[in-house]
């Protein structure tokens, strides 16, 4: 009945949508609908409401959805969402105030002249205006009003025409700021907290262990990883819409041919072309340029450009004024003054401390101050302007409501959805599949393919994407990246503006359409666009580096960079590392040995005993990595016979357990009813085991031995990596221990005075000062490098001072003990510095990038970049699985 149940809730939400009634209502509404029909039919026709339900009954699964509408709402950590209005209002404020229009006016003119120049101008239009607006319908609507009548006159063909406009108005949904990338980005992040507890128990039952390594855990993801992740597709796809509609023409020139610009390209007409790309231009830099470079948050970027699209729109719509740039120049000159404050000043207000703190604070307050007025005056112009201002931010809120409404609509109908088992059926059906991940995910991008047919890019991204998100993103076997899954998701929705029957994309062109062009025209312009969209998933699919390359980047140039000791990075760190050790001039080997050489005698024994095990270890770890990568060869050797045995045990085991849990039901079931059904039950239950057994046998007989003997070889691979770490990365401090006690060599000196003098003037009687001189002294020594044993030397003669009756002769004995071991401290660094220091101080310079990496509190920028680049494609992690 749960089936029966599960099908009604897909056919009410079908009907309830095909027949026009509000998406908003029809989300929630048919899940409630069906939850409660399941509910009366429990009770009516088992005594038991809960009865239908894959688990808990009709009360708890309402409950979660009101749980769910309260976790978009009123959640701290989904505060991404605010972002969402803010670039809704700039996008329409930009359209209001025809920047849209000016750029289009202006790009034709500067690419007319090349073959199919018109249409390559709209694709870059298009990409300029998903770059400050992302508003699909906004973008389509002014390129239909303004492009298509000129290039209907010019002869372009009708369908390349609005397949070029329609086309290029979906590409606010890829290119950042983009809201689709926000919601999946929410999205996304509730995935991953689910698919990091589906692979945890994948690991258990693979190995029995309770605690899953973190290099096997899931990566979750942001919005601003999400911008920048899907930053280089968006461009590809840019790329890709050009060169179709430049090759077109070279093919077709009747169909797009060249339209020069009749007017004279002089001073006046490039300093329009300036002053109409420039302010765009600026704004896209400062929103996603404050977001690559971790400057702002996504929703302080959304702010940033709400404030620079008032601006630019209150000088657009009052063009004649004489003092129609006047609020602009204001803004600039406070960014200006602020840039300034926070490049010379300390601009911390709690920690001002004196004048110059002040002063610095004073410019930024009135650079923020003048900054303020610009708004405010080109905000004041914007609602006497027609009222543009009242319009705008109505058009926002309508647009924010939808979204929203959509959203809590949804988190209904997924609880209503996993409530009677569909979400447990879709993870058995792709499962099922053959040909693993790929399969799968192959799959899953179909049906969103052809769910854009009929439904909305908020409809796909708020019920498609949380249940089968989860599943492609536990999979070990591709160790996929939330972003992107997010992004190859968000290049797929993109489709579904131009898919007919119900392509948004063409229905906004075709109202502004002339009668002229042909409902089919422009469904046959958009058929190459359409391919051009899949062509790019293609491309990214199968580099993802494209996505992943530059999240990874900002992340490890960032100040906030994850440690080089970061264990999910080690992979790629041992690969940087590698390519050095064992390149044709191995200078790690080659500084080690030089240094080796020098003459150490004059240290004490214990440093001595440190640095020549370290002149052993450094060499002996570097050949344990070699080891490791041998390993990690033969393992992939191996692993061509071993993971399609693997793939097949793993599936068997995993019936068996479904198996075993449809006993346990049962069993469950039996203690309810009454003795005449337990009889069936009882049947049941050993039908279950027979099936059980019958499993078993599928398991080849040596298979245990195949698994235990892989197993050991990807231990020793770890074994040899873990013992190359230990013998590698504690032998760096060694160096940096010896060289910072050299260079508290004049502390020491001061200390050693301080001392002797407390050693002359020393009197048994005056015990509280004793105390306290030799607890200052403890102090500075304890910050000298290799003073354990003058600490101790201090520890005890302050223990014997503090006793009832100190004895004279131990307490002139840990005196004279005390300045003993600062004078041999003294005497050995003064021997061994002018003759080691030099050579340590190069020794540490040659491998702070490779043997002491770890050691070092960030990635140096070439590191940060190779890793950056090794992480961003994605390791099969199926063989620990």
């Amino acid at each position: 009945m749960e089936i029966f149940f599960l099908f009604l809730l897909v056919i009410l939400m079908a009907s309830a949508l095909g027949s026009g009634f509000p998406v908003a209502f029809a989300l929630p509404g048919s899940a409630i609908v069906t939850i409660v029909l399941a509910g009366i039919a429990g009770y009516v026709f088992d005594g038991d409401m809960s009865a239908y339900f894959h688990s808990s009954g009709p009360k708890e699964w309402l409950t979660a959805g009101v749980s769910n509408l309260r976790g978009i709402y009123w959640e701290v950590e989904r505060d991404t969402l605010i972002a969402i209005p803010l670039f809704i209002f700039m996008g329409i404020m930009l359209q209001k105030s025809k920047i849209a229009e000016d750029l289009l006016v202006t790009m034709a003119q500067l690419f007319g002249q090349v073959p199919g120049g018109l249409g390559i101008s709209v694709v870059l239009v298009g990409a300029l205006l998903a770059a400050t607006t992302g508003i699909v319908g906004a973008t389509v609507v002014a390129m239909g009003l303004i492009s298509l009548p000129a290039m209907l006159r010019k002869n372009y063909s009708p369908s390349l025409a609005t397949g070029t406009i329609a086309a290029s108005g979906t590409l606010g949904q890829i290119i950042p700021p983009s809201i689709v990338l926000i919601i999946l980005a929410d999205q996304l992040a509730t995935a991953t907290d689910q698919a990091s507890s589906i692979r945890k128990a994948m690991h258990k039952d693979a190995t029995g262990e309770l605690m899953m390594p973190s290099i096997l855990d899931v990566s979750s993801t942001s919005a601003g990883e999400m911008f920048l992740g899907a930053f280089v597709p968006g461009l590809v796809l840019v790329a890709l819409y050009a060169l179709y509609i430049l090759v077109y023409a070279f093919l077709f020139p009747k169909n797009a041919p060249a339209v020069p610009y009749e007017g004279n390209m002089d001073g006046k007409f490039w300093g329009k072309v300036g002053l109409i790309l420039i302010p765009p231009l600026t704004l896209i830099l400062l929103v996603l340029g404050s977001i690559i470079t971790g400057i702002a948050t996504v929703n302080q970027a959304g702010a940033i450009g709400a404030a620079g699209a008032i601006i630019m729109a209150g000088y657009r719509l009052v063009e004649y004024n004489r003092n129609a740039y006047t609020p602009a120049i204001i803004a600039m000159t406070g960014l200006v003054i602020i840039y300034f404050a926070l490049s010379n000043f300390e601009m911390n207000l709690k920690a001002a401390s004196d004048l110059t703190d002040w002063i610095g604070i004073s410019i930024g307050i009135l650079g923020s101050i003048l900054i303020l007025i610009a708004l405010v005056w080109s905000g004041y112009r914007l609602l006497k302007i027609d009222g543009t201002m009242n319009e705008v931010m109505l058009e926002t809120a309508k647009t924010t409501s939808l979204v929203f409404i959509i959203l809590l609509g949804a988190a209904i109908l997924t609880s209503a959805f996993r409530a009677f088992g569909g979400e447990e059926l879709v993870r058995e059906f792709l499962n099922s599949l053959p040909g693993g991940f790929w399969s799968k995910f192959l799959m899953v991008m179909a049906v969103i393919f052809v769910l854009g047919f009929f439904l909305d890019f908020i409809e796909i991204a708020v019920v498609v994407v949380p249940i089968v998100a989860p599943i492609l993103l536990a999979d070990p076997a591709a160790n996929i990246t939330a972003v992107w899954l997010g992004v190859m998701i968000g290049l797929n929705i993109q489709t579904s503006f131009l898919t007919p029957p119900f392509g948004f994309a063409l229905f906004y062109l075709r109202g502004v359409a002339p009668a002229i062009v042909k409902t089919v025209q422009m469904y046959k312009g958009v058929i190459a666009f359409i391919c051009l969209q899949l062509l790019a998933l293609g491309i990214v699919g199968y580099f993802p580096s494209l996505v992943n390359y530059l999240p990874n980047r900002q992340s490890f140039l960032s100040e906030n960079a994850p440690p080089p000791k970061n264990p999910k990075l080690q992979y790629c760190l041992e690969k940087y590392k590698s390519d050095i050790y064992f390149s044709d001039d191995q200078s790690v080997q080659r500084a080690v040995e030089l240094a080796s050489k020098a003459n150490y005698s004059s240290l004490p024994k214990n440093e001595k005993s440190t640095i020549d095990k370290f002149f052993v270890n450094v060499p002996k770890g570097i050949l344990k990595l070699q080891e490791a990568i041998e390993l990690e060869e033969k393992i992939r050797v191996e692993a061509k016979s071993f993971r399609p045995l693997q793939t097949k045990v793993r599936r068997i085991e995993h019936l068996i357990r479904e198996e075993e849990q449809l006993i346990k039901e049962f069993r469950d079931l039996a203690k309810k009813v009454k003795d005449k059904e337990l009889a069936k039950i009882n049947e049941r239950i050993a039908e279950k085991g027979k099936i059980i057994e019958a499993l078993k046998k599928e398991i080849p007989e040596d298979w245990k031995k195949i698994y235990k003997d892989f197993r050991a070889l990807l231990k020793s691979e770890q074994k040899a990596r873990t013992a190359y770490r230990r013998s590698v990365d504690s032998s760096y401090a060694t160096i940096e221990n010896i060289l910072e006690t050299f260079s508290q060599q004049k502390k020491a000196e001061n200390i050693k005075e301080k001392y002797a003098a407390f050693h002359r003037s020393f009197s048994i009687d005056a015990s509280d000062e004793n105390q306290k001189v030799l607890k200052e002294l403890s102090k500075e020594i304890s910050s000298l490098g290799s003073s354990q044993s003058i600490s101790k030397q201090i520890s005890s003669l302050r223990k014997e001072l503090k006793r009832e009756k100190p004895s004279e002769e131990k307490v002139k004995s840990a005196l004279d003990g005390v300045l003993s071991e600062l004078e041999s401290w003294e005497a050995w660094v003064s021997a061994s510095r002018p003759n080691l220091e030099e050579v340590l101080v190069k020794l540490k310079y040659d491998l702070k990038t490779t043997v002491g990496a770890r050691a070092q509190p960030t990635f140096d920028r070439k590191t940060a970049l190779y890793v950056a680049a090794c992480d961003s494609v994605h390791r099969d992690l199926s063989l620990n699985f």
